[in-house]
């Protein structure tokens, strides 16, 4: 009897551990993924400047990432194959669309032109004090632990931002603002949104944001970029690859899984891998400010990851 008790019961002790395992180790890898290579595509965004317009940069970038993933899912084999999105979901995946990359990423793209990608991605550092600020909207009430580590967060940045004496025009600034302010409430939004699920969901809003931001080009009166350099057109397609496919991706994993907090720590990560690339690629030096900062969003951080993941929203 005694034995038989144990066999059975073996299974139902070890596979939770096992879900909780891999769910830990999805949330690290997509918190690595947004950490790294969204700090990349501020740099990236100011070459494929070099032959794009703001929003056309983004709206080809988006549209074919969106297509590309589409295509993808449905391809699939009809017992893999995720169902098409209803009029509902399409409508929803364009309000996120619209919020994340029309007036999200479309307006940093626009910023970029007169605001150095250093300071853009330590202004986009604003994202997690916004997404708590809207939460409460919802009656989300971040942590003490959140609220000290987003403070410690912004501090660095802010000291981040001094380095190299960076430049900045006041409605370049004010463009981020907006940007990120527009962000953090369509990462709220899309989680009381009937979006599709999976993959699917990601897919929708990629094409969706894409045909959006192209709109936007249209009215704005870009002129659609007919010749590209080879250096730009490698930028687009990083941006296309790795900012969209992987970073999106792995974003819409960790808004559905931890605390808004957390998902959007990236953002603090960014500013710091944004000037680590101009040191590598540019030659930069470090000095100042920005070795004071570093150690403070690191200490941001840890405040931020005080919040367990099983626990998050």
């Amino acid at each position: 009897m005694t034995t038989r008790t144990v066999q059975v019961g073996a299974p139902a002790v070890t596979a939770p551990s096992a879900q909780t395992g891999n769910r830990r180790l999805l949330i690290i890898v997509s918190l690595a993924i947004v950490y790294i290579v969204w700090g990349t595509t501020y740099l990236v965004i100011r070459f494929a400047l070099e032959s794009f317009t703001p929003y056309w940069l983004m709206g080809i970038r988006f549209v074919i990432a969106g297509s590309v993933l589409f295509a993808f899912l449905r391809l699939q084999p009809a017992a893999k194959r995720p169902p098409m999105p209803t009029g509902r979901q399409w409508l929803s995946a364009s309000i996120i669309g619209l919020l994340l990359l029309g007036f999200g990423m479309g307006s940093v793209a626009w910023a970029e032109e007169t605001v150095s990608s250093g300071l853009a991605a330590a202004l986009v550092a604003t994202s997690p004090l916004w997404t708590m600020l809207f939460g409460l909207i919802w009656r989300q009430k971040p942590t003490r632990y959140e609220w000290i580590g987003v403070g410690l967060g912004l501090i660095g940045a802010v000291l981040l931002g001094m380095e190299g004496n960076l430049q900045a025009n006041p409605g370049g600034i004010a463009l981020i603002l907006f940007a990120t302010a527009a962000w953090a409430f369509g990462s709220l939004l899309m989680k009381r949104l009937d979006m599709p699920r999976g993959a699917m969901g990601n897919a929708a809003e990629m094409l969706m944001g894409g045909l959006i931001l192209c709109g936007m080009a249209i009215l704005r009166g870009e002129p659609f970029p007919v010749s590209v350099t080879p250096g730009a057109a490698l930028s687009i397609t990083y941006l296309i690859t790795f900012g969209s496919l992987g970073t999106m991706s792995a974003y819409f994993y960790l808004l559905h899984t931890v605390s808004p907090a957390l998902a959007t720590s990236y953002s603090f990560v960014n500013p710091a891998v944004a000037l680590l690339i101009g040191v590598v690629i540019g030659g930069e030096i470090l000095t100042g400010s920005a070795l004071v900062a570093l150690p403070i969003i690191l200490l941001g951080l840890t405040f931020v990851f005080r919040r367990k993941p099983a626990a998050a929203d």
